[in-house]
């Protein structure tokens, strides 16, 4: 993987250690990183502190310490804004209540297989990024490998490869690029090839940043290094721009 795109940054909350290191093996193996394992409310406060950019919590209900894994929960949301995946072997009519009121963004029954795993990631990447916490906790969810998603999440998006989410910052995104119905993410070092109109991936981008150029571009303001005629410039590559454009685009690139 280039250093443009960062693999998704989790954080395990599971006091039984044989547990905790399989759920580590497994997301490793399916490409995401693990920042820290804490098997109590004070160790996985402390990680967060220390470990920037979290991007999403795997938590079990039952942990070490006073606190549980909800009250837990109910001190990340007040502190940080990371989705929440609740793990638990428990699901009584009590503890699911109680679940809902802290807005997990998904939950995961153990046992759990890895295609179990998977479909809660992406779940709680995607409700998340709506807004959406989910409320049918005990629902069974059915696994769809749709590398069409974008989701905007803080200062990122995250784009699918390989059926998995990677994080782009929207920084590292030099250009998007339209061909037909095809849209390609051009980063610093990597590229991703979306089967989406130009257009609905433009709503996801903050337009202080991005600027349509021409129908079948769209650049980041900050990536431009130069402009001549109608072209702009970014690294080796050569964007036009259409006439429609021509006045707001060089207008702006004038001044700044």
């Amino acid at each position: 993987m280039s250093s443009t795109s960062s693999k998704i940054k989790v954080l395990i909350v599971e006091d039984e250690i044989i547990l905790s290191q399989d759920i580590s093996l497994r997301l490793k193996n399916f490409g995401y990183e693990v920042v820290g394992i804490a098997d109590s409310a004070f160790q996985a406060i402390n990680i967060l502190r220390a470990v920037r950019d979290v991007d999403i919590i795997l938590m079990d209900i039952m942990i070490r310490g006073e606190k549980d894994g909800i009250e837990l929960a109910e001190m990340i949301n007040k502190s940080y804004d990371i989705p929440l995946i609740f793990l638990t072997s428990h699901a009584d009519v009590k503890l699911v209540k109680r679940a809902k009121e802290v807005n997990p963004c998904a939950y995961l029954l153990k046992p759990f297989n890895d295609r179990q795993m998977a479909i809660a990631i992406e779940l709680a990447l995607v409700n998340f990024s709506q807004k959406a916490p989910e409320k049918d906790l005990l629902k069974e969810y059915k696994f769809s490998k749709n590398e069409n998603e974008v989701l905007k999440i803080k200062d990122s998006l995250f784009l699918k490869k390989n059926h998995r989410f990677e994080r782009v910052l929207l920084n590292e995104i030099q250009f998007l690029q339209a061909e037909n119905n095809y849209t390609t993410i051009h980063t610093k070092l990597d590229d991703f090839l979306y089967s989406m109109v130009l257009k609905k991936l433009e709503i996801k981008l903050p337009v202080d940043r991005f600027l349509r150029v021409h129908r079948s571009y769209i650049v980041n303001i900050q990536a431009v290094q130069g402009f001549e005629g109608n072209m702009l410039f970014i690294k080796d590559h050569k964007i036009p721009v259409s006439k429609s454009h021509q006045q707001k685009v060089f207008k702006l690139f004038r001044t700044i």
